[in-house]
């Protein structure tokens, strides 16, 4: 049984490896396509933002927004 449990165990990991391998694929790709859109003139951090902005569920977003419109206003950031 132990034999059957540290396959199993291997299995695991080694698939764990492969998708870790597969996530750095995708990281690198992403920053590929930023660096593409940085190439053309885009602001490639406020594209993050806006990545992360879509993200978010419609209320959970507008009430970000509302809390850092009262911060912006109490700092008269306007």
């Amino acid at each position: 049984m132990a034999d059957a449990t540290d396959d199993r165990l291997r299995l695991l990991i080694e698939r764990v490896e492969r998708l870790e391998e597969e996530k750095k694929g995708i990281g690198d790709d992403i920053k590929d396509v930023y660096a593409e859109a940085k190439a053309v003139g885009y602001d490639a951090k406020i594209m993050r933002k806006v990545v992360a902005l879509r993200k978010m569920k419609p209320d959970d977003r507008a009430e970000m927004e509302a809390i850092l419109d009262l911060y912006k206003a109490a700092l008269g950031l306007g």
